[in-house]
């Protein structure tokens, strides 16, 4: 069981901490745990509560009959709302709630919701990503465990890359090559999936190595396929000088092509090289498609 403080819940839920302590009182809901030291500790299945109440709440239920209803109708409404609504905010709401009840079915339901919504792209862009940018907080602070950051993961994963796999050859005019790859340690593909969805549906060619690949096994790639681009990301916390190293290796290997570098690492050293591309988003892809 994870341990979240009054805070944690604040933060994940959007109630505020006066307003969590007034319920409790009027209303029992819920009853914190409270540490050796007498220090209150919410654990997961308040927090599932919460978040199912807060968006109930938010969407015109009173608290007064929020909790006439059963956890199970809680649930059922709180996924209908999370389905319905047209607020990034509420879908992010529901994907944390499926999160943290390792629930397929709703969290594929959402998921496909806002595909039908907004497509591929936008749904990525404005529903994933800040999803993913708060689980990446949870998971920094101990408050969600890891098994739920791989769960939600391997979805979103099997969802681009079937975005992939539909994608039709429309060749454009002067298409580049770009190569993608993880480096050796990296395992955070979700971005780079999400890259070669972006390049393949601009008509352009695209080579995806996947994850964990030492950089000295691209030297062959070269002799078979040669990228105007060369793309990687960096998110877990490689020392520099191994970094940087890539990047020479990369620019030895690769003289007439571009190299793109993205990912956390290279947002906190952006100055990592010279005559590197540092891409902060997956929409500075398109000014490469003119170059």
């Amino acid at each position: 069981m994870s341990q979240f403080s009054i805070k944690d819940i604040e933060a994940l839920t959007g109630i505020k901490a006066h307003t969590l302590r007034i319920w409790e009182q009027r209303y029992s809901l819920p009853q914190p745990k409270r540490t050796e030291s007498n220090i209150r500790y919410y654990d997961d299945d308040d927090l599932k509560l919460l978040l199912n109440v807060a968006m109930l709440n938010r969407h015109g239920h009173k608290i007064s009959e929020i909790t006439r209803l059963s956890e199970q109708q809680i649930r059922d409404i709180a996924l209908d709302i999370s389905v319905n609504s047209t607020h990034q905010s509420t879908h992010i709401q529901g994907l944390i709630a499926s999160m943290i009840n390792l629930d397929e079915r709703a969290f594929e339901k959402i998921l496909s919701t806002c595909v039908l919504q907004y497509g591929l792209q936008r749904t990525v862009m404005e529903v994933v990503f800040p999803f993913m940018s708060l689980v990446g907080a949870m998971w920094q602070t101990g408050s969600v465990n890891p098994a739920f950051e791989h769960f939600m993961s391997n979805l979103i994963r099997q969802k681009l890359i079937v975005a992939i796999d539909a994608q039709e050859i429309r060749p454009v005019a002067h298409p580049k090559n770009f190569l993608l790859f993880l480096p050796e340690g990296e395992h955070h593909e979700l971005g780079l999936l999400f890259a070669n969805y972006i390049i393949r549906s601009r008509g352009h060619r695209s080579l995806y190595l996947g994850q964990n690949l030492p950089v000295s096994d691209l030297a062959r790639v070269s002799e078979r396929f040669v990228p105007d681009v060369v793309f990687t990301s960096v998110t877990t916390g490689l020392p520099r000088e191994v970094v940087e190293g890539m990047v020479k290796e990369l620019k030895d290997s690769f003289p007439g092509a571009s190299i793109l570098l993205t990912g956390r690492y290279f947002s906190e050293h952006a100055t990592v090289n010279e005559d590197v591309t540092i891409v902060q988003r997956p929409s500075d892809l398109d000014a490469f498609w003119s170059r």
